[in-house]
């Protein structure tokens, strides 16, 4: 970056049928960048997502009356990983800032994301309402227990000794150095898009950092549409698939080996049974004439005879058992594989971009 002339910032606005609430609301977040013209240039990019009502014609009218505002659209809507790389692709400034139309954050989260960026040169700066400060208003209850739950088990799966942890990975209010976010090579076409970017960013080593957040879905912010409550646009299914997913992606090794783990532990118990009762019937065959490979035989088919259920219990465990943990060993293998090669190919196109 050029410390001759101010940083540029590009605000991205992804929209799918935001008709009703478009135009006031990139109208305030364009007099929220006013403000900051002292310290940053700004663009503003919309992606109209293959919108189906007349968001892309209110983009479009917008866009008109501003030189700085780029809209590009989607004839289908392609979903929220696919606007992202669209606009990625169409930006300009030193740092992306990810905004949502609906302004559920509020656009003073921009300066601060853009402020915490400059102060801890960090990578990535993520809008978190679960970080401690952070907050959630008018949120349906059951939503927002979803999202908790999902943000925490997919950090579970992210934790990385390098990094503070993060409360939330799904989130897509964020800022990004845009030099950095080009290197991530991102093939992510829905909301998965959002982990994708911190999991490439984890094996790069970048600096990611949180601002607490107030994630508002406020009635004067959203209008009601017949009548109704804003719906989530999230489906709880949905969700939770996309939460696996993410999790699988971070530590593919724990997917396997866990399971695995806890099949071997219940396994224990019936092994532990048929191995006492093999012993006991053995004993008592010891004063027979039968030589040692019949009396142990005999004390297997006592014992079998006795319980055949912990036998095959316990067989069937400790064969799943082994598998998945070699599953596990084996996407452990598969996914430093991946690592160092994303990690040359990402050093390779720096310095090709450099040069």
């Amino acid at each position: 970056m050029n410390s001759d002339r101010k940083p540029s910032v590009s605000v991205v606005i992804p929209a799918y049928n935001e008709a009703p609430i478009l135009e006031k609301n990139l109208g305030i977040l364009c007099d929220y960048m006013k403000g900051l013209e002292n310290e940053y240039d700004w663009e503003m990019v919309i992606v109209n997502d293959g919108s189906t009502d007349e968001t892309g014609d209110i983009a479009d009218d917008f866009g008109k009356t501003r030189d700085n505002v780029t809209v590009l659209h989607h004839m289908f809507n392609f979903r929220l990983g696919q606007a992202l790389r669209y606009a990625f692709n169409n930006c300009r400034g030193d740092i992306v800032v990810v905004m949502d139309s609906d302004l559920s954050y509020s656009p003073d989260h921009i300066g601060r994301m853009l402020a915490r960026m400059k102060e801890s040169r960090a990578k990535i700066v993520i809008a978190s309402p679960y970080a401690k400060g952070g907050k959630v208003s008018n949120v349906p209850w059951l939503r927002k227990v979803m999202s908790v739950w999902a943000n925490r088990f997919i950090a579970f799966f992210a934790r990385d000794r390098y990094l503070d942890r993060l409360t939330t990975i799904t989130g897509m209010v964020r800022a990004y150095d845009r030099v950095f976010l080009s290197r991530l090579n991102l093939k992510a076409m829905d909301m998965d898009i959002n982990p994708e970017i911190i999991y490439k960013a984890m094996i790069l080593r970048a600096r990611i950092v949180e601002i607490p957040a107030h994630l508002d879905w406020g009635v004067e912010q959203v209008p009601k549409q017949g009548g109704k409550a804003r719906k989530s646009g999230m489906r709880i299914l949905r969700s939770i698939l996309a939460s696996l997913i993410s999790g699988f992606i971070f530590r593919p090794f724990m997917f396997f080996f866990l399971p695995g783990l806890s099949l071997l532990v219940i396994s224990l118990y019936p092994l532990a049974w048929v191995f006492i009762h093999t012993i006991n019937f053995y004993v008592k065959l010891a004063g027979s004439d039968l030589s040692f490979g019949y009396r142990l035989s005999g004390a297997i088919g006592e014992a079998f005879a006795l319980s055949p259920h912990s036998f095959i219990v316990s067989g069937i465990t400790i064969i799943i058992s082994i598998q998945l943990m070699s599953l596990g060993i084996l996407a452990l293998q598969n996914k430093k594989y991946f690592e160092e090669l994303f990690h040359v190919a990402s050093t390779v196109y720096r310095h090709t971009q450099e040069n």
